[in-house]
């Protein structure tokens, strides 16, 4: 497995990149239409309860991570310890689609969360991605329950402290 994972802040810089991994079939498929998913990840850059990083090993950039506070737009989700975040990822590299990194990363930034106090991450992938569900479960979190999102039905899933 390649080095270690590290998350740096995005930058306006990142954009190149991220723009052209949301175009990646693998992606598309569960992010959706590359124009309006990249107005939406660039637009968060000045939005206060939105965190993104870019997903790096020693080898260079791998993917995205959004790390966010909970607000009326997760209403669904219910109700959760004061802290609580949820996450939102892809992995933008074709290469590290396979050999286990999805859930060695997640488990990594979602350690460096609980290290820094988060008491509980959240994350909703879609029921019909068996993939990102299991990466999940590997990396410690636990279904929860089926919900309804302004983006559709999505499976809540939680990673407590």
């Amino acid at each position: 497995m390649a080095g270690r994972y590290h998350f740096r802040p995005m930058t306006p810089a990142d954009l190149p990149q991220i723009k052209q991994w949301l175009s990646l079939p693998h992606v598309r498929e569960w992010w959706g239409d590359p124009a309006e998913q990249y107005a939406l990840v660039s637009g968060d850059l000045d939005e206060p309860a939105m965190d993104q990083f870019i997903a790096a090993t020693d080898e260079g950039d791998i993917g995205y991570i959004q790390c966010y506070a909970l607000t009326a737009w997760n209403a669904g989700f219910g109700a959760h310890p004061a802290g609580t975040r949820g996450i939102d990822l892809f992995i933008g590299e074709p290469s590290m689609m396979t050999g286990g990194h999805g859930s060695a990363l997640i488990r990594a930034f979602v350690e460096e969360l609980v290290a820094q106090g988060v008491p509980r991450i959240v994350i909703d992938p879609n029921p019909d991605n068996p993939r990102a569900i299991r990466a999940y479960e590997k990396a410690g979190f636990q279904k929860v329950r089926m919900i309804d999102t302004p983006d559709g039905p999505a499976l809540l899933m939680v990673r407590d402290a």
